[in-house]
């Protein structure tokens, strides 16, 4: 059987998805150089998960992505499923833990720290004999059938393989750009329009009038429901209003104008256990009662929003049913109506991107240009929060690098 003959691969984008194409295109014999403008490798590996990166998600499926074209993550993603990517962190000895197991949310952390990661797949690459070039700006990318040509500090450098994994605009002072989507638009290739995503909301005066006395509560597990889609995670009061994984999560569906609805008790019938308490608890203060299922700070500032001064000084007897509807509508039916978001600067990800249409879910080779390649977030696949941005680049990675 005849073996495959060597080819030069250039990598640009030294992130999750380089890295792992990186990795994969080495151990074929391939002679790889991976390329980033940052002075250190995986710099969004290095701070996620609040620098315990959240790896990956045992769950992860084409269900946690938004894509113009749903079916292009299902092949990848079956390619290289997170149990592949959890052997990788087995095997270097990495110890790790699921976050909220009782959940069975899936998302899996590093005990340790984010470089633990960052380190294996650095190692990954050195044992494949990956070359890194890193500061270093590509200055142009041109196609010269059969090679690809990058230009670096005026000089001109011939490739067999080019591969773009260069990420959105998110995080700018990781120094995240567009160049991905300049070089692509250059190659002929539709951009699906880009937006921040997994992203801190930000609000009118309403609502923070309210959350303005409630940084640092948090609340576990509130149902967050937008026109098209819902999310039941944390919700966090912070000082700029809502944060948390329910607003990042609801951020990537949410659409100017449109009002969210929060129910911050989703798993219990509210007005029923007040009417019961009434009747068992007669003498008892209202806010005692409902601080049994919410934070007292919070319930002291509903209180200040909706009842008189006076109530909180009433027995649960002395309250009508009505008055128990007013909190519970406020609580299990909070009608908040965000005004923009923080943008690029706080977003985790970008949502769209390269349109996957004229891509080849198998290989990531342009359907347009032989010899280039798009994987990670460059391309128009956007994952839900909770490690699944990160299965997909070491899937679109490992894919990729596996058939170049």
């Amino acid at each position: 059987m005849m073996q495959n003959l060597s080819v030069k691969v250039a990598v640009i984008g030294a992130g999750a998805a380089g890295l792992m194409c990186a990795i994969e295109a080495g151990k074929k014999g391939h002679e790889v150089t991976l390329y980033d403008h940052a002075k250190n490798v995986g710099e969004k590996i290095r701070i996620s998960g609040g620098g315990r990166c959240n790896f990956t998600n045992k769950h992860c499926s084409s269900e946690n992505f938004i894509s113009n074209n749903k079916h292009f993550c299902k092949s990848p993603l079956s390619r290289y499923p997170a149990e592949n990517f959890i052997s990788l962190v087995e095997k270097h000895k990495i110890p790790y833990h699921e976050k909220h197991p009782e959940r069975k949310t899936g998302q899996l952390f590093c005990d340790g720290r984010s470089q633990e990661i960052i380190d294996m797949l650095i190692h990954e690459c050195r044992d494949v004999g990956v070359q890194f070039y890193l500061d270093t700006t590509i200055e142009s990318v041109t196609h010269n059938d059969p090679k690809m040509t990058l230009k670096i500090k005026g000089k001109n450098y011939d490739f067999d393989k080019v591969v773009i994994a260069t990420g959105g605009p998110s995080i700018p002072k990781m120094g995240a750009s567009d160049f991905g989507y300049k070089i692509a638009h250059q190659f002929g290739h539709n951009i699906i329009h880009t937006e921040p995503a997994l992203v801190p909301l930000t609000f009118t005066d309403e609502t923070l009038n309210f959350t303005k006395n409630l940084s640092g509560v948090s609340i576990d597990s509130v149902l967050i429901r937008s026109k098209t889609n819902q999310f039941n995670d944390d919700l966090l009061f912070t000082h700029r209003g809502l944060s948390g994984p329910a607003i990042l999560q609801i951020s990537s569906y949410w659409t100017a104008g449109e009002t969210l609805t929060v129910n911050l008790l989703p798993d219990i019938d509210l007005l029923s256990d007040l009417k019961q308490a009434k009747l068992d608890n007669p003498k008892m203060k209202l806010p005692k009662i409902l601080s049994r299922y919410l934070p007292a700070r919070y319930v002291d500032a509903l209180f200040d929003l909706v009842m008189e001064e006076s109530d909180k000084k009433k027995n649960i007897a002395d309250y009508a049913d009505k008055k128990f509807q007013v909190l519970v509508d406020h609580i299990q039916a909070w009608k908040i109506k965000p005004n923009g978001s923080e943008g690029y600067r706080k977003a985790e990800v970008t949502r769209g991107g390269v349109d996957t249409n004229k891509i080849n879910n198998k290989t990531f080779e342009s359907k347009l240009v032989s010899g280039l390649y798009f994987i990670g977030e460059v391309v128009d696949v956007t994952g839900h929060l909770g490690g699944h941005n990160f299965q997909w680049a070491w899937a679109s990675g490992f894919c990729c690098g596996q058939e170049i």
